[in-house]
């Protein structure tokens, strides 16, 4: 077991992406202040894609405007293109994450690419942001499985892993973008990825849509990964991909973690408050089940 795990935020971003409501960037920011105050230290804030298709992202350069800027935090840009690039480092962010997706049908629902086609894009990108001075990282999303194709193989993964790692990425996370994956796959998958790229940090991105997030998440970290992404309060989801629901909630990972005796840095009461904050926000109760239930010990 890892003796420590970096949280990545992906509220801000994925989290925020799939609800129908539409936070006011004032708001945005302020959910990652306060996910910073939590112990927070590298945040998914923002997403530079088309406003038509990801309305709740729109205000990317906005938010990235009002963040206050620590030596300690990172900054992370979802792109998807090479105008999301140029966007993103007009913005100053800190990182870019590209998506790669391991079907060609989710891909092209997603992003307008196949397999092959995000590949390519990810190489230019990852390129351009080396000589940029950026840390880019790639994430190979439905790394479990397809809301239109069904089972991804494994070799797939492996494939598509070994084709990414040639532009020399930062990291590699593996992405359960419906949630299907169980923690026997995520063991096998893993190795998988590091024996094509071995060397390259690599990153989990569970959804709890079937309710083996947390399971995943043991999983991996028992295969030695470090880094977890979580979406306080557990919101989120992919609007491209039909009856996906939210990431693990940070909260929830955070006394999961704690009880383990991982280190993460975070405060689970704290991001308990903030869960249910963004629920208030939101109009709904959010999915995390510690604001409900409280901390233990009380």
């Amino acid at each position: 077991m890892s003796p420590a795990v970096e949280v990545v935020e992906v509220g801000p971003r994925d989290g925020l992406q799939n609800e129908i409501v539409v936070l006011p960037t004032a708001r945005k920011v302020e959910l990652v202040n306060r996910a910073v105050e939590a112990g927070v230290r590298r945040v998914e804030a923002v997403s530079f894609v088309h406003p038509r298709r990801v309305p709740q992202m729109a205000d990317a350069e906005a938010v990235m405007a009002a963040l206050p800027r620590r030596d300690d935090v990172r900054y992370i840009g979802l792109v998807l293109n090479e105008r999301g690039l140029d966007r993103a480092l007009a913005a100053g962010v800190d990182e870019v994450n590209v998506v790669v997706v391991a079907s060609d049908t989710f891909g092209r629902r997603n992003q307008g690419t196949t397999t092959d086609e995000g590949v390519a894009v990810w190489s230019r990108i990852a390129g351009r942001a080396r000589e940029a001075g950026l840390r880019a990282g790639v994430t190979i999303a439905a790394a479990f499985g397809c809301p239109f194709e069904g089972t991804v193989p494994a070799e797939r993964i492996s494939e598509v892993a070994a084709r990414v790692a040639e532009a020399g990425p930062s990291e590699i996370a593996l992405a359960d973008t419906i949630g299907v994956g169980v923690p026997t796959q995520v063991t096998d998958r893993l190795a998988r990825v590091r024996a094509v790229a071995p060397g390259v940090p690599l990153r989990c991105h569970f959804h709890n849509t079937r309710n083996t997030g947390y399971a995943n998440a043991v999983a991996a970290l028992t295969a030695g990964v470090t880094t977890l992404d979580a979406s306080v309060g557990g919101i989120g989801g992919c609007p491209f991909a039909p009856a996906a629901t939210g990431n693990i909630a940070t909260e929830d990972l955070t006394y999961l973690l704690d009880g383990m005796g991982v280190a993460s840095g975070l405060s689970s009461e704290a991001l308990a408050r903030l869960g249910t904050w963004v629920g208030e926000q939101l109009g709904k109760p959010v999915p995390a089940l510690l604001g409900r239930a409280g901390p233990f010990p009380g």
